[in-house]
């Protein structure tokens, strides 16, 4: 009865990863007065949290394989349930990011280790399957978390952060029901195993489309809604509904995971998933009406939806024994990265020259990747 819980409640804890950022973008203008800041300071809110992510992952990656999944993982989630409910409290900007600091260390731990245990208690086609559920879990929680968050916040600003309290039962549930899946007889011992291990190509390429995709993703999440608003006059709430037709088609694509990858193997879907993420920002330069607009967001989510699931995967599956927790922690750090990176770089394209050419830019990367997909195709065949 209990290995039956244990890919619910590991796609349960995705969710809540996924909704640490995503559920407070809707809340952040109405946090401005209350908490006496202005409206560039205040997104420091989201800022805060994915900086400590970010770190955090850099030192998870270095303990996770010594020392138990459930180990880290609870913890992970008291930290992240007990410093929501404490931001609830806040009444000054300077303790709202101190305490968003402290949630982000949890955050750090909840992804990686729900990849690693998918990694480990499931193998083959089963593992695929298990991977889609999973990404599947996080396109429903990128629909889901802002409304929830637009839906708490109407009662007050700070409700929405009484929501993260829900992982301190689901720690306790966790504690009890899951398996520890990294035996203490199996646990790496070499400390500098995973600069080695990063050395292999294989290793290497699988973590750079990690930060390839979610460059891509960023792309459309930051630049689409100036279309929506410049040329069809949408506000700020309406274009988070758009959006989340990327996360509909996502959801919808990734639950196909398994078929998908038994049918065509990962690395055509690979190629074909960032091909059609490059067709759909390509075609944003050239859209000229709503419904065009709508249905290349749409597009791009499937192209994602096909690429996340068989990526998810195959970080687990490079992985030398007894560092696939290390693997996995370094792969969601370069998400992250490509979060960062996006608009970084794309707001340079853009002091330089227009809209237009940013999803040029992008256009040419998603391709480049598909390319090296289609040159590299022999790279996972064993993996298959």
């Amino acid at each position: 009865m209990k290995e039956k819980l244990n890919l619910p409640l590991i796609c349960l804890v995705a969710f809540f990863a996924m909704s640490a950022g995503a559920l407070l973008g809707p809340v952040l203008p109405f946090m401005v007065e209350p908490l006496n800041t202005s409206r560039e300071a205040v997104g420091m809110i989201l800022g805060m949290y994915t900086f400590s992510t970010a770190l955090s992952m850099i030192f998870v990656s270095f303990i996770t394989d010594r020392v138990g999944r459930k180990k880290i993982l609870v913890p992970c989630l008291l930290i992240n349930g007990i410093a929501g409910l404490a931001c609830y409290f806040s009444t000054d900007m300077t303790t709202l990011l101190a305490l968003r600091f402290v949630q982000g260390i949890g955050i750090a731990g909840m992804l990686p280790i729900a990849m690693t245990m998918i990694g480990e208690l499931y193998t083959g086609l089963d593992r695929v399957n298990a991977m889609g559920k999973m990404s599947m879990t996080t396109g429903i929680g990128a629909v889901s978390a802002p409304l929830i968050g637009g839906i708490l916040a109407s009662y007050a600003w700070n409700v929405p952060f009484l929501f993260y309290g829900l992982t301190v039962p689901l720690a306790i549930i966790v504690l009890l029901i899951l398996p520890e899946t990294n035996p203490h007889e199996t646990r790496s011992k070499k400390r500098n195993s995973i600069i080695k291990a990063l050395a292999e190509f294989r290793i290497f390429y699988t973590i750079m489309l990690s930060f390839s995709i979610f460059f891509l993703l960023y792309t459309m999440v930051i630049y689409v809604p100036f279309i929506l608003k410049d040329d069809f006059g949408f506000t700020a709430s309406q274009a988070g509904l758009a959006l989340g037709l990327e996360g509909i088609a996502m959801a919808t694509v990734s639950s196909r995971a398994r078929s998908f990858s038994a049918r065509f193997g990962k690395q055509k879907l690979l190629m074909t998933g960032f091909s059609i993420t490059g067709i759909a920002l390509g075609g944003l330069i050239f859209a000229d009406s709503l419904y065009q607009v709508l249905g290349l967001i749409f597009i791009f989510g499937a192209g994602f939806g096909m690429v996340q699931p068989q990526l998810n995967t195959l970080a687990t599956q490079v992985a030398p024994s007894g560092m696939m927790g290390s693997i996995v922690s370094v792969f969601n750090i370069m998400k992250y990265a490509g979060q960062t990176a996006a608009p970084l770089v794309l707001a340079l394209v853009l002091l330089h020259s227009d809209l237009g050419m940013v999803f040029a830019t992008s256009c040419i990367f998603a391709f480049l990747v598909a390319s090296s997909a289609y040159f590299l195709k022999d790279i996972y065949e064993l993996l298959d």
